[in-house]
């Protein structure tokens, strides 16, 4: 028998870290910062409930920050194996952890505190990475074999199959919201004994693909109809890239007559779309034959790159009608903070939310109906107009979930899934969603559970 224990993941949806023991060997499946409420500092600063030296390789399902955040943490308190991901996700982690840096070293300074980690610490992180393209099998120590799906959710995003004694168990990471814009979809999972998934939006379901497109038309003819701000809190990876792509398909397409122009202020994201021009064979076929046509599709008249923090600044003094886009994506640091203290309290400026808002978060508190919010310790009235698109979210939602376990049960070998990364109710939701639908034992693990396998 097999342990595997869940040191973060659970009961949020941020924080993704797992532990599986096989025989001597110790595997960790990513290792994320816990994003989007006050305690999430000192959960991040507190020592791992294991000794990182005793790991023997760190699988990383895709870069975002809460499946790759502590990895830096994690090689400073010890941790020397192998780190391994897909070639896209160790390019991206590189620029996340190195913006990192800036981030926590600013709340630090705001704490009073010393850094979780630094610049410093980015370089071994980096020694240690090795990386593994998709559909390439890898084995590691103890028999155990690895193997890498396309989980569609992000550049370089990946479910990580582990086989052992002819049983597999799958860590899914997180999966996307197939057909996406620009990625290919997700791989299905047949013949695994264990799951190990995301609930991210596990009880509830996105609004229908067809209508995100006609939903953000509509919003940017609104605003340039009547010379209004629009504000976009985007994820600099993914997120950014998609509304580019969507936007480039509006203006060229005609389906926005006038032209606005689009600011695009984060550093990060320009580097990260960068990234993404690199490996265009991980998109679908529409995008690619977009690109063979001779379409920049990241690229139109009217849309700006914000490198420098005084030209950000100047983004403000520019009349409607005018869109930003600048990170975070939950309004929780980054540029497009300043952007929202400065339009919040305007009723001819829109707010758009295109992804998930962690509990907590500025952009949750907006989502929920918020009259007033406290940005940078001073108190905003709310009349600008908030609104939300799901249809864009990176993340398969309720009944999509469902979809890929009754894929996964008909190979028959299917034995227990364990659902975490979503808040209680998303994932207890979808356990109950998952027995009552499939017949599978579903399970909600608390923090620390140890469960034994037969693997």
């Amino acid at each position: 028998m097999s342990k595997l224990t869940f040191y973060g993941g659970t009961g949020t949806v941020t924080g993704a870290n797992f532990l599986l023991e096989i025989d001597g060997c110790k595997i960790l499946v990513d290792c994320g910062l816990v994003q989007g409420h006050q305690a999430a500092e000192n959960l991040n600063r507190s020592e791992f409930p294991y000794n990182p030296a005793e790991v023997d390789y760190l699988l990383v399902t895709h870069a975002h920050i809460d499946h790759i955040g502590r990895i830096p943490k994690l090689v400073k308190d010890g941790f020397s194996g192998q780190i391994i991901s897909t070639p896209e996700t160790r390019e991206i982690a590189e620029f996340l952890l190195a913006d990192m840096v800036k981030i926590l070293d600013t709340e630090a300074r705001h704490d009073g505190v010393l850094p979780i980690y630094g610049a410093s610490d980015i370089a071994p992180v980096l020694a240690l990475w090795n990386t593994l393209p998709y559909h390439t099998a890898k084995e590691l120590k103890g028999g155990v074999s690895i193997y890498l799906k396309d989980a569609g959710h992000i550049l370089g995003s990946t479910m990580i199959e582990l086989s052992h004694n002819d049983k597999k168990i799958v860590f899914t990471g997180d999966l996307g919201n197939s057909p996406s814009i620009l990625l290919r979809d997700t791989e299905e999972i047949t013949d695994a004994d264990y799951i190990l998934m995301e609930s991210v939006y596990g009880d509830r379901n996105h609004e229908p693909k067809e209508e995100r497109r006609k939903k953000l038309s509509s919003v940017v003819a609104d605003v340039v109809a009547n010379k209004k701000t629009l504000i976009i809190p985007a994820f600099s990876l993914e997120r950014t890239q998609m509304i580019i792509y969507e936007l480039n398909e509006l203006f060229e397409n005609g389906e926005v007559k006038a032209k606005v122009p689009v600011f695009l202020d984060s550093p990060l994201a320009i580097k990260i779309t960068g990234v993404y021009e690199k490996y265009t064979e991980d998109f679908n076929d529409k995008a690619r034959a977009d690109i063979k046509s001779g379409d920049d599709i990241f690229n139109f008249p009217g849309l700006k790159f914000i490198v420098q923090g005084g030209d950000s600044k100047m983004i403000d003094q520019v009349p409607g009608p005018k869109i930003i886009m600048a990170g975070s994506g939950m309004s929780v640091g980054g540029r497009v903070i300043l952007h929202e203290k400065h339009y919040i309290s305007n009723p001819n400026a829109e707010i758009l939310f295109v992804g998930y808002q962690a509990v907590g978060s500025l952009g949750r508190k907006l989502q929920d109906g918020a009259q007033k919010v406290n940005i940078y310790g001073e108190e905003k009235v709310v009349k600008a107009k908030i609104e939300s698109i799901s249809g864009y979210s990176s993340h398969k939602d309720s009944d999509h979930l469902l979809e890929f376990v009754a894929k996964a049960t008909e190979g028959g070998k299917l034995k227990q899934v364990f659902v975490v990364m979503g808040e209680p109710k998303s994932s207890m939701f979808l356990v109950q969603k998952l027995r009552d639908n499939l017949g599978v034992e579903a399970i909600y693990p608390e923090y620390k559970q140890i469960n034994e396998i037969d693997f």
